[in-house]
């Protein structure tokens, strides 16, 4: 089975709840609105469940699985509980009821985390799919912040799920710092800000994270912004050489050749999971797959379908010895 652990796709519901919303993060039509990032053009089609079944099995074959998750740079997550908490629910309602090639990632307010709500969703047998939780990486991004977000974090590890970290979202400017960033590149919050965050997420993780939750299964999303190659500036630094962890994961959207060889020289190909962003990728496809191919079929599989199932089971692909 190949899985796919990183796509979102948007509940009908969901947008229309946020279409009524008179603040960000907001939809006015399909443009979205959020504090920190310029109107967003949304591609309707992206949304659509058909069409993403249908380009899903496309790229994983029609028994594979792709994991969806909400949108953490929306924010929803952050809202004061009254707001979040109906969005939350429309958007895990929403994604119980995907068809059957698709499984889920569940989500929980930032501010007060409802752990027996969790709990049910992350319970064996529980319905809707939801296979993990994912939080923001905004929600890591200090040690300190790791040992608040401890409780939450144990709820997945009690229930021997997976925790997915995905970029959150982008402050507003403050204090004048909104002209600063008018007129950025489209692509300048990808590829600066949610890298940085995931970074500090990454390090954050490896300081206070397994000493906290030993037994927790942790994926970071986007190649951890990269982090795993800065593993010798680290050590140069005065940071003890980090050591591959088993329960760690780092998942390789976004990222081709290049990136793929720098993560598999710090890390190895055990903790690389595969995933893809759709939709926030190229009409082409995700360039991991090509790259992935280059190293073999063994590599291809291992990315592919023994360590993301290991990731989501904490056991080893039957018949697969590493």
């Amino acid at each position: 089975m190949l899985v796919d652990l990183h796509q979102h796709l948007w509940p009908e519901p969901l947008v229309e709840a946020l279409r009524r919303r008179l603040s960000a993060p907001r939809l006015d039509g399909w443009t979205l609105h959020l504090d920190g990032e310029p109107p967003y053009a949304v591609n309707p089609a992206d949304h659509d469940p058909v069409a993403r079944r249908a380009a899903t099995d496309t790229v994983l074959g029609t028994d594979g699985l792709a994991l969806i998750s909400l949108s953490s740079p929306l924010g929803l997550e952050a809202l004061p509980v009254d707001e979040a908490a109906p969005l939350l629910d429309l958007w895990h309602d929403g994604a119980a009821a995907l068809a059957p090639q698709f499984g889920a990632w569940a989500s929980v307010s930032s501010r007060e985390p409802d752990l027996g709500d969790l709990a049910g969703r992350l319970a064996p047998g529980s319905g809707g799919g939801f296979v993990g939780l994912q939080v923001p990486a905004s929600d890591l991004l200090t040690p300190s912040a790791v040992e608040r977000l401890a409780p939450v974090l144990a709820v997945a590890e009690a229930a021997d799920r997976p925790v997915f970290v995905h970029p959150g979202p982008v402050p507003a400017p403050a204090n004048g710092s909104a002209a600063d960033r008018a007129g950025l590149p489209s692509w300048w919050v990808a590829t600066v800000d949610y890298p940085a965050q995931l970074q500090a997420a990454w390090w954050a993780w490896l300081v206070a994270g397994r000493s906290l939750l030993p037994r927790l299964r942790i994926c970071f999303g986007a190649a951890a912004g990269l982090a795993p190659l800065q593993h010798e500036r680290h050590t140069a630094r005065g940071g003890r050489p980090p050591v591959v962890d088993p329960l760690t994961f780092v998942e390789v959207s976004s990222y081709g050749e290049q990136g793929l060889d720098g993560l598999l020289r710090s890390l190895g190909i055990d903790p690389l999971v595969f995933g893809t962003d759709t939709p926030y990728v190229p009409a082409s496809g995700p360039a991991a797959i090509p790259a992935l191919r280059k190293l073999g079929p063994a590599a291809e599989r291992a990315v592919r379908s023994v360590n993301p199932l290991r990731l989501l089971t904490g056991r080893p692909l039957e018949g697969h010895t590493a």
